[in-house]
C-alpha cells in the first residue's frame, strides 16, 4: 500500500510551496487507495513552536488536506533517534566527532586559501581511543558523524529521471548533534522506516539530501522508498518564491476570501493539470487523474491573477447552497448574519446572492456587495457621488421619479424600468442619468449588475428612502471620514 508523508517545520507559517506539496502527497495518496501522513518536524526547539503547528494543521483542514496518521512529533521522538545514532556508531557505520565549529572554520578557510574545496576531513575518525578518552576528560560532548563509504548512488527520480552522485561529493555529515539532538537526516530516515514510507514526495530543493537518506537507509539494512522532487515555485521574476513577493501564508489568502476549492485549483494546476486550465476540477476529478508522471520538470510561476480568476469564477459558478457554507461564517464575524437569511428569507437572499456573484472577487468582495441589500451601514464613492448625483438637474427630476415608484404597485423588475424610461422621456433626458444617480444613491457604487433587479430586491421601501440627496450627501460625509 502506498503511504506518503508531509513534515512541514513549526517555524512558520504554512506557506503556498509547502501546501502544493501537502497536496501532492495528499492526491497520491486518495489515487493509490493509500495513507496520508502528517509528521510535525519540530526538533528545533528554539524556532518551533505549538502555535505554528497548530496554524499549520488549520491551513491543512482548510485547504481539505484531511490526514490519516499522527500528527507525528519528531520532539516525543529524540530518545529513539539517539538509539539509532548509537546503533550505527556500535556497527562502525559512524563515528564520534569532537571538533568544535571553531576549529573546523579554521581548517576549511586554510583548505580554500589553498584553492581547495572544503568537506570534513574525517579528522575524528582518525583519533586513536586514547585520543578520543582525552577529549572526552576535556569535557568535550561528541556529536556523531556517518562514515561515508566508497562508491557511488544512483537512484531514479519519478520526475526528474535518473540521478547519480559520486561519494567522494559527500562529507561524513553529522547524525546526532553534541547535545543529543538529531539532524534532519538522521530523524526523516528513521522516521519513514517506522511510518513505512513507500513514497517521498518533496521539493527538489531536496535532491542534494537524498544520497546522503538513500546511504542511511541502507546503512539500516532497509530499501529506500521512491522519491519524486517537485520543481519549486518561482515568483514572478523567476526567483524562488519568497516574503519579497509578497504575503505567501495559506491562510493569509483564506483571510483574503480566496475559497479553499480554488486555492486547491491554483496549486494542483502548477507542475501538473487534470486538463484544460479554463475550467474548476472538483476535488474528485483531481484525484481521479492524478499521476506523479504527469508532473512536469519546470518550475512554475506563482500568479496571483490566476488565482483571483479561478476564485472569481468558483464564486460565480457555485450555488448559493455552496456559497453559503463559506458565506455564513464570515458574516458572522461581521455581526451581518441573520437567521432569517437561510429560513424564511431564503427565497430572496438565494436571488440577491444569484444576482451580485458574478462581480465579487471573493469573500470580501461578496461581503461588500451584499451589505447594501441587508444593512444601511454601507459607503457611497466619492468618485461617483461627484460624478452622477452633482447633475443639477436631479434636484428636480429625481423627486418625480420617486413619485412615480410610489404609485407602482407592482415593485418588479420590468415594471421598475418601463417607469424610470416613461419619466426619462417625459423629461427629455438620457435614462441613463437616471440609472447612474440609483446606482450610487442605493448601493453606494458606480458599477452594479441590472439596476432594475437590484431596485427589485432592495424593495420599494428600501429605494424610495434612498432616493434622497440630501441622505446621501450625509452618507458621503460618513463615508469619506471612514477611508481617512
Amino acid at each position: 500500500m502506498v503511504r506518503v508523508r508531509f513534515a512541514p517545520s513549526p517555524t512558520g507559517y504554512l506557506h503556498v510551496g509547502a501546501a502544493r506539496t501537502a497536496l501532492f502527497n495528499w492526491l497520491f495518496a486518495r489515487h493509490e487507495k493509500g495513507v496520508f501522513i502528517l509528521r510535525i518536524e519540530d526538533t528545533d526547539v528554539s524556532r518551533s513552536s505549538e502555535q505554528m503547528s497548530q496554524v499549520i494543521m488549520e491551513g491543512l483542514l482548510w485547504l481539505g488536506l484531511a490526514w490519516d496518521e499522527g500528527p507525528i512529533f519528531q520532539s516525543k521522538r529524540l530518545q529513539i533517534y539517539q538509539e539509532k545514532a548509537l546503533w550505527l556508531l556500535n556497527q562502525g557505520k559512524a563515528y564520534e566527532c569532537f571538533c568544535s565549529p571553531e576549529e573546523i572554520e579554521t581548517r576549511k578557510r586554510e583548505i580554500e586559501a589553498r584553492g581547495g574545496v572544503w568537506k570534513y576531513d574525517r579528522y575524528c575518525w582518525r583519533l586513536s581511543l586514547e585520543e578520543k578518552e582525552m577529549k572526552k576528560k576535556e569535557g568535550r560532548k561528541g556529536a556523531i558523524r556517518f562514515l561515508v563509504p566508497p562508491g557511488r548512488t544512483q537512484f531514479k527520480d519519478l520526475i526528474h529521471g535518473v540521478i547519480s552522485v559520486d561519494h567522494s561529493q559527500i562529507e561524513d555529515f553529522v547524525l546526532l548533534r553534541s547535545d543529543g539532538l538529531p539532524t534532519y537526516h538522521l530523524s526523516v530516515v528513521v522516521d519513514d522506516l517506522d511510518s513505512r514510507i513507500t513514497h517521498v514526495i518533496r521539493g527538489d530543493d531536496h535532491i542534494t539530501n537524498t544520497p546522503k537518506q538513500i546511504l542511511l537507509y541502507q546503512a539500516f539494512g532497509a530499501t529506500p522508498p521512491e522519491f519524486a522532487h517537485l520543481p519549486l515555485i518561482l515568483g514572478p521574476d523567476r526567483k524562488k518564491l519568497s516574503k519579497r513577493h509578497g504575503v505567501t501564508s495559506l491562510l493569509h489568502y483564506r483571510d483574503q476570501g480566496i475559497l479553499p476549492l480554488a486555492m486547491f485549483n491554483f496549486l494542483a494546476q502548477m507542475s501538473w493539470s487534470p486538463g484544460p486550465e479554463e475550467r474548476i476540477y472538483s476535488i474528485d476529478e483531481m484525484v481521479a487523474n492524478f499521476s506523479l508522471n504527469r508532473i512536469s520538470k519546470n518550475s512554475p510561476i506563482f500568479d496571483l491573477n490566476k488565482l483571483e480568476w479561478l476564485n472569481r469564477r468558483l464564486i460565480k459558478e457555485m450555488k448559493a447552497e455552496e456559497l453559503l457554507i463559506w458565506l455564513k461564517p464570515e458574516m458572522e464575524k461581521k455581526g451581518l448574519w441573520q437567521p432569517s437569511f437561510e429560513k424564511e428569507n431564503w427565497a430572496w437572499f438565494k436571488r440577491v446572492l444569484d444576482l451580485i456573484k458574478g462581480r465579487s472577487r471573493n469573500l470580501i468582495d461578496l461581503i461588500g456587495n451584499l451589505k447594501p441589500f441587508i444593512t444601511e451601514d454601507y459607503l457611497i464613492d466619492p468618485i461617483g457621488y461627484e460624478k452622477y448625483l452633482r447633475e443639477e438637474k436631479l434636484l428636480e427630476l429625481l423627486p418625480r421619479l420617486r413619485k412615480d415608484f410610489e404609485l407602482l404597485t407592482d415593485f418588479v423588475a420590468p415594471e421598475i424600468e418601463k417607469t424610470l424610461r416613461k419619466r426619462a422621456e417625459q423629461e427629455g433626458v438620457q435614462a441613463a442619468l437616471f440609472i447612474h444617480a440609483l446606482r450610487v444613491l442605493t448601493l453606494g457604487k458606480t458599477v452594479s449588475p441590472g439596476i432594475f433587479e437590484v431596485l427589485e430586491l432592495l424593495g420599494k421601501e428600501k429605494t424610495l428612502a434612498r432616493m434622497n440627496l440630501e441622505t446621501a450627501r450625509t452618507k458621503l460625509a460618513v463615508s469619506t471620514a471612514n477611508q481617512n
